[in-house]
């Protein structure tokens, strides 16, 4: 049977399937752009401060792309008609800890769609005489706006590379080499440190929760906080991996993405605090506030770690 499934939205769409980010994250940011034309819905992306935000903006170029290739639409006439996350499989992994134990390591993915749309004839003739009042301009295309930035891209990514290329050669000293990496390795068992705490205050989080007879709200948020809290262990132990190899971009990166998810993780204490009705529902809501404060501790130390690091580079 061929023809428009009766539950298939419609326009163009494009996937990412399996992303390594918890579809909770990817539904923040899918929210800010939908229903926002091409050009605004790249603007908000490329603004974001968030880390899915570049896998959500390479799956709306394709979408676009797609339009343009496969039905001959035009970039700057289409529009974020539907996006949405749907949960992928979580990883399962294990951790060694002290006295022979092993604690749980889950890895959330998530699958993203962006579907996009063509403007009615309405809605462009009202689009482009907003645009004119505006004092905007709607020549440039849009696809060739895109080309333009990815071939700046290219671009500024070669010229990083000449400068680090030059920079090792002209500096490259053993002495200062040995003085950073005593540096780094009194700072990586702090952040490894803090990095367990929040582990083990998402895992008592996680057994208090099985154990806890809540409302689907408080259930809910503190179900939040408890992979938010997770992830941010996770990263910051990933920066401390990344700052005993010497790789600072990749320590910073993970100290800003544990910064992220410690964030997530007060926002939603806050909202099972908010939620929390009953006796047992806000003690698990302040259970689910003290893991916050130990992400929070995970994160701002990973951070200093990375800054005393490159203080010293």
């Amino acid at each position: 049977m061929t023809g428009t499934k009766t539950n298939e939205r419609p326009g163009t769409r494009a996937k990412a399937s399996h992303v390594r980010a918890s579809a909770y994250k990817a539904r923040e940011i899918l929210n800010l752009i939908r229903g926002k034309s091409y050009a605004e819905a790249s603007e908000i992306l490329a603004f974001s401060e968030r880390g899915i935000s570049e896998e959500i903006a390479k799956v709306l170029d394709s979408a676009v792309a797609n339009a343009e290739h496969n039905d001959g639409q035009l970039a700057e006439e289409l529009f974020v008609s539907a996006c949405y996350a749907d949960e992928g499989p979580t990883l399962k992994r294990w951790r060694p800890r002290a006295r022979g134990r092993a604690t749980r390591i889950r890895k959330r993915t998530c699958h993203i769609t962006v579907i996009v749309s063509r403007y009615s004839e309405e809605q462009l003739e009202a689009l482009r005489e907003r645009e004119a009042n505006a004092g905007r301009s709607t020549t440039t295309n849009a696809a060739e706006a895109r080309r333009q930035r990815v071939a700046q891209s290219r671009a500024r990514e070669e010229a990083e590379h000449d400068h680090d290329h030059d920079h090792d050669h002209d500096h490259d000293e053993p002495s200062v080499e040995e003085q950073a990496s005593e540096i780094v390795a009194a700072t990586v068992e702090a952040v490894e440190d803090a990095a367990d705490a929040a582990d083990d205050a998402a895992d008592d989080l996680e057994d208090a929760l099985d154990d806890a007879d809540v409302s689907d709200d408080v259930a809910d948020a503190v179900d939040d906080v408890e992979d938010a809290v997770d992830d941010a262990a996770d990263d910051a132990e990933d920066a401390a991996e990344a700052l005993a190899e010497g790789d600072l971009d990749e320590a910073r990166k993970a100290a800003d993405k544990a910064t992220e998810e410690a964030a997530d993780a007060r926002k939603a204490a806050d909202e099972a605090m908010a939620a929390a009705e009953t006796d047992e529902e806000k003690e698990l809501a302040a259970q689910a506030a003290e893991a916050a404060t130990k992400a929070e501790a995970a994160a701002a130390t990973a951070r200093a770690a990375v800054e005393a690091a490159e203080e010293n580079e």
